[in-house]
């Protein structure tokens, strides 16, 4: 098997209404590139072909949609097994997953919340790593938006950092999942960050969301990254240093001019850090 690559830098989410425009032109700004495998295994055609081309000019990681680390039903070894042939063949650098559940006797389609408790977290330690023995790898987990926490009986952060001890896993940081969440259950949005395990960060998200209302906020992918989002992202960099960072879009896609501006801020913020370290050194 051919060695991970080490990733840095500021990625793009890749999708298939793009792939062959970045395909047949592919720009230099983007430092890796980020796929769901269930949205990609087994794939033919052009757009097999487009996939092997363009990771051939980047670095790819996974982020998963079904792995349902926090869910009831057994983990889908099968399934594990599929991916884990995936990531060999695309020589992934990072297997990433929600810290949630998305289905019991059927796929849910959405994530919802697992109920912050010790016996929740018991549960889906033990799961995320069968999953790790399978893979022969560490996963990351994704800090999630949340709308309602059935059952709460700790804070969100100390249900992420002890699930993130126990299982001996990586972080997926997602900046703005943080924000979303500290204006929803209202908390110091960079008081969560410093309180993370930045030795555990793998790599970043960053997004847009959607303003339901002044107190509350949904997690949608599908807009613009806000400056209260940028600037949280920058508070991260100063604290962790430039971790690598992903511009993720899924709905209300817009040009990739439009995305290459975003993975630009991203550079450009990462670039303040860089240099200060430079300076240090």
């Amino acid at each position: 098997m051919s060695r991970k690559p080490v990733i840095t830098g500021a990625g793009l989410g890749l999708r298939r209404s793009f792939i062959d425009e970045l395909s047949a032109d592919f720009p230099t700004s983007i430092s890796f590139m980020e796929v769901a495998p269930e949205n990609w295994i087994d794939v033919g055609g052009r757009f097999a072909v487009a996939l092997e081309k363009a990771t051939s000019q980047a670095p790819l990681v996974c982020h998963g949609l079904s792995l349902n680390l926090g869910g009831l039903a057994p983990i889908d070894e099968a399934f594990v097994h599929r991916v884990k042939h995936f990531l060999e063949t695309f020589c992934v650098a990072h297997y990433s997953e929600h810290l949630s559940y998305c289905g019991d006797e059927g796929h849910l389609y959405d994530l919802m919340p697992i109920p912050f408790t010790p016996a929740a977290i018991t549960h889906v330690v033990d799961r995320i790593k069968r999953v790790q023995d399978i893979l022969g790898r560490s996963i990351a987990v994704e800090n999630v938006s949340y709308y309602a926490a059935p059952g709460k009986s700790m804070s969100e952060i100390e249900f992420l950092n002890t699930v993130l001890e126990q299982a001996d896993c990586q972080l997926l940081l997602d900046v703005n999942n943080v924000y979303v969440n500290s204006v929803n259950h209202k908390y110091d949005p960079e008081e969560f960050l410093k309180a993370l395990p930045g030795q555990r960060i793998a790599y970043g998200h960053i997004a847009g969301h959607y303003n339901e209302a002044d107190d509350l906020l949904v997690d949608t992918h599908g807009a613009d990254v806000v400056d209260p989002v940028w600037l949280l992202l920058e508070k991260a960099y100063n604290h962790f240093g430039a971790f690598p960072t992903l511009l993720e879009r899924d709905f209300n896609i817009p040009s990739i001019a439009d995305l290459l501006v975003e993975v630009d801020q991203i550079h450009s913020i990462q670039s303040k850090f860089t240099a200060s370290q430079e300076l240090r050194v």
